[in-house]
């Protein structure tokens, strides 16, 4: 693990990530700290060996053989030095201090910074194993070097509750920091939710654009592309015909430029998602005109619509209905150019709405140029209807026909 990978204030992380801490830069507050525990745990060894150094007894501190005291002092030295390496190895410092736990005085505060240490940076059983281990070794502390002011027992037992105090505190401390941890984890990933949820709203919202653009414009395009067609294969055809086909060629691309205007506008915007796309907004009720623009440009298309009560179909499926209908003359246009289409829009509240759109398969394949497609159109239906919670079903059936058909759920 890099640096990095470790968070700006490593005394934040708990158990195992403890140790990759420890190999990045001590922080200014990290120096502090380790400044004045090493201060505190030299001037402890100072003052705990003039103590036991003092001719008078009722001021020396557990006194022993001079052999003794010299060689305390210099553990205890060494154990104040050890604390700046704490934080990298807490629990190997912690067992190579053990033993002077039994006859060291100058020693202890470093011992109990070290015990703290392990506390705070590993979890509960390594600390109350090394505890345990320390007060065992106060028996032999305390055989060797007798309190000089309080029995036997006296001495161990407040030796256990400031032991145990210092455990509570490092393991309070550890608490705090893994519960501040987790919380800016919680709001790190709330943030990095938030921001997903807003990228998949855009990327919904553009999606659903694209959709709406591609069912107006290729719809618009193929019927401009078909009068441009009649014109150019037939240049003898009456004035008045040819004045109808350059009418819808007029008309149709200054619809489809407004169109487009109007979808750049949004994604330019970048506006939130809504639940209805603000153009257009056609629904069941539009069907039929839909129906004669068609049937205008030359397409042969019958209905078959026996839906009660036109006006209490929802919104939205009626606008999907919309879409399905004007995918499939779309298509019956573009690659089955002079078929007959038949569309039958069936159902009522509860049973949902059913539309199919048929038309016979082209014989001896297109005669006349083929109008491009981008082959999103059936997908775009496709996600509609999944997102209405409806089915879909296109393609050849057992007669040879193309088939699109659509179920919708209309609620009662």
């Amino acid at each position: 693990m890099t640096s990095a990978a470790v968070p700006d204030h490593p005394w934040l992380l708990p158990g195992a990530l403890v140790e990759a801490a420890g190999r990045t830069r001590r922080t200014a507050r990290d120096w502090l700290v380790d400044g004045l525990g090493f201060l505190l745990a030299l001037g402890w060894a100072v003052l705990a060996f003039g103590d036991a150094a003092s001719p008078d007894p009722q001021f020396a501190l557990n006194a022993g053989p001079a052999w003794l005291e010299e060689l305390d002092f210099v553990c205890g030295l060494a154990a104040a030095a050890a604390l700046w390496v704490r934080r990298r190895w807490p629990v190997g410092l912690a067992v190579a201090t053990l033993p002077l736990g039994a006859f060291s005085v100058t020693a202890s505060m470093a011992l109990l910074i070290i015990v703290f240490t392990v506390a705070v940076r590993r979890p509960f059983p390594v600390a109350a194993g090394l505890v345990g281990v320390h007060l065992l070794l106060a028996f032999a502390y305390y055989g060797l070097r007798p309190d000089p002011a309080l029995s036997f027992w006296a001495a161990m037992v407040w030796t256990v509750l400031f032991i145990a105090a210092v455990l509570a505190w490092g393991m309070f401390v550890r608490a705090r920091r893994q519960l501040v941890v987790s919380l800016r984890e919680r709001a790190e990933r709330a943030e990095a939710e938030q921001q997903l949820r807003v990228a998949q709203a855009r990327h919904l919202e553009r999606t659903r654009i694209a959709r709406e653009m591609h069912d107006v414009l290729a719809h618009r395009i193929s019927l401009l592309s078909l009068h441009a067609g009649a014109l150019e294969f037939r240049p003898d055809a009456a004035p008045e015909e040819v004045a109808k086909a350059a009418g819808v060629i007029r008309t149709s691309p200054h619809a489809a430029l407004q169109d487009l205007r109007e979808v750049i506008g949004v994604l330019r915007a970048e506006t939130a998602a809504e639940e209805d796309p603000e153009r257009p907004q056609p629904t069941l009720g539009d069907l039929p005109a839909l129906i004669e623009e068609s049937r205008a440009a030359g397409v042969r298309v019958s209905v078959r619509d026996v839906v009660p009560a036109v006006d209490r179909v929802p919104l939205a499926v009626g606008r999907s209905v919309y879409r399905i209908v004007q995918e499939g003359l779309t298509n019956a246009r573009k690659h089955a150019a002079g078929a007959a289409v038949t569309v039958d829009v069936t159902g009522g509240p509860g049973d949902g709405l059913t539309v199919e759109i048929r038309n016979r398969w082209p014989v001896g394949g297109i005669t006349g140029p083929e109008i491009p497609g981008a082959g999103t159109g059936l997908v775009g239906i496709a996600e509609r209807v999944n997102l209405a919670g409806g089915r879909l079903a296109y393609g050849r059936d057992d007669s040879g026909d193309f088939r699109l058909a659509a179920w919708l759920p209309w609620p009662a």
